[in-house]
């Protein structure tokens, strides 16, 4: 079932409002997917799927340092997609294809995020000769261009990613034989862990850091064992 008009209007803005995190304004933290899924949840009354979600895309982005020219899938708005999508299905069921629909919807916001580089790239080069002057407004016309596109960006792949989930919910929820979307979440879960178990190894390295990293996580599973 889809959600109402109202609430896929509230998903949009509050995945420009993500995309646009990620490094225009105002970078609050709110593109990380732990932040975005599960208010994208609330939103949809659904906050445990909306973590679930969000846990799932934290560690695609665990290793991604949005700085540069670094190319990197956009993990935000992929998230409130995978949330919408997965929203249809009854728990597990919906998680496969949740994830498979932000994972898509991640690589169109990395390839946009591309796109509008060379466009602020362009602007700044045709305003040199204005910049090269010192005038202030200047300046500032050109970051209120640059955080408009972005905007404009973001809301565009937030709309792509909803349509996705909107296509799976209408012809894959109840095709997909449920065996297949279990084997998916598997899957999806699988390729998680070993992308975050990579990033952590990445930044520990293979010194003392890693045998203090491993020593917290056997303290940390027995506490929570122990509780």
């Amino acid at each position: 079932m889809s959600p109402p008009a109202v609430l896929q209007v509230m998903l949009l803005v509050w995945g420009t409002l993500v995309g646009l995190d990620l490094v225009s304004v105002p970078q609050a933290m709110i593109a990380r997917p732990i932040v975005a899924g599960p208010i994208a949840g609330a939103i949809l009354g659904d906050v445990a799927t909306g973590l679930q979600l969000g846990v799932l895309f934290e560690l695609f982005q665990y290793d991604i340092l949005p700085v540069g020219a670094v190319r990197y899938p956009e993990y935000g708005p992929a998230t409130i997609a995978a949330v919408s999508a997965a929203h249809a299905g009854a728990g597990t069921l919906g998680f496969g294809l949740g994830a498979v629909v932000g994972l898509i919807t991640a690589m169109a916001g990395g390839a946009s995020l591309q796109v509008i580089r060379r466009l602020n790239t362009r602007a700044v080069h045709r305003a040199a000769a204005a910049l090269e002057t010192g005038e202030p407004r200047v300046l500032a016309r050109l970051h209120i261009a640059g955080i408009l596109r972005d905007a404009a960006r973001a809301a565009v792949v937030t709309a792509l990613g909803l349509a996705l989930a909107q296509l799976a919910r209408d012809y894959l929820v109840g095709t997909v034989w449920s065996r297949g979307r279990v084997l998916l979440s598997v899957a999806a879960v699988g390729v998680a862990l070993a992308a975050g178990t990579a990033g952590t190894l990445r930044l520990v390295g293979r010194g003392p850091g890693l045998r203090w990293f491993a020593a917290g996580l056997v303290g940390g599973a027995a506490v929570v064992w122990l509780r």
